[in-house]
C-alpha cells in the first residue's frame, strides 16, 4: 500500500489527447473528401484543437502540483507534447487548406489522410496499453509501416504533380499541403517511440 496515492488521472488524459487526435484526422480525410464544407470542417478541427490545447495545459499543470506522478514527470511532458503536435498539425493543414480555398478533392490527399488516420488509431491503442510494453512495441512497428506508406504515396505524387500540372500556383498549394500531411504522419511516429519509451521504462 503506497503511503502517498500517485494521481493516475494522466493516463485519463493521455486516453483523451489520443481520441482527439483520431476525430481531427477522421474530420481532416473528410475536409479532402468534400471541399464544399471545408470552412464546416476547418472550424470542427480548431474546436478539436482548442481542447487538445486545455487537456495539455491541464496535464502540465498537474506535474507541476502533484506530488508523486505516475510516470517520469519529463516523459509526461514530453508525451503531451508530442501529442498535441499531432493536433496542431492536423489544424494547420485544415488552416492552409482553407486558406488556399481548395475546391477539388484529389485522391492522394484522401490516401494520405486515410494512413494519418490509422495511425492515429494506432496511437489510441498504444495509450490503452501503456502497461504492456509488448503490445505497445507491436503498435510501433504498424505505425512505422504506415509512415513508410504515406512516404511511397508523398513521394509518387509530387513527382505526378510536378509532371502534371502546368499551373505553377496550384504545384505551391497542392505541395504545401501534401507536405504538411506527410509532417503530421512522421509526427505521429515520434509519438511511437516516445511511448514505447515510457512503456519499456515503467514495466
Amino acid at each position: 500500500m503506497r503511503l502517498i496515492p500517485r494521481d493516475d488521472r494522466f493516463f485519463d488524459l493521455f486516453a483523451e489527447m489520443a481520441g482527439i487526435l483520431v476525430t481531427s484526422a477522421n474530420t481532416l480525410q473528410q475536409l479532402f473528401a468534400d471541399p464544399s464544407r471545408l470552412d464546416e470542417f476547418q472550424t470542427n478541427i480548431k474546436n478539436l484543437e482548442h481542447q487538445a490545447d486545455r487537456l495539455t495545459a491541464e496535464a502540465n499543470r498537474k506535474v507541476d502540483t502533484t506530488f508523486v506522478t505516475p510516470l517520469d514527470r519529463e516523459d509526461i511532458h514530453t508525451l503531451v507534447t508530442r501529442l498535441d503536435n499531432v493536433v496542431d498539425l492536423i489544424d494547420g493543414c485544415a488552416r492552409r487548406a482553407q486558406i488556399y480555398r481548395i475546391t477539388e478533392a484529389r485522391d492522394p490527399a484522401i490516401r494520405l489522410c486515410s494512413v494519418l488516420g490509422e495511425a492515429c488509431v494506432q496511437i489510441r491503442e498504444a495509450v490503452a496499453a501503456m502497461k504492456k510494453p509488448q503490445m505497445v512495441y507491436e503498435h510501433g512497428v504498424r505505425i512505422k509501416r504506415l509512415e513508410e506508406q504515406a512516404d511511397a504515396i508523398y513521394h509518387d505524387t509530387l513527382g505526378n504533380l510536378f509532371a502534371g500540372t502546368p499551373d505553377p500556383l496550384t504545384v505551391m498549394k497542392w505541395k504545401d499541403l501534401y507536405d504538411s500531411l506527410e509532417t503530421a504522419i512522421d509526427e505521429c511516429h515520434y509519438v511511437s517511440l516516445s511511448l514505447e519509451s515510457i512503456s519499456l521504462k515503467n514495466s
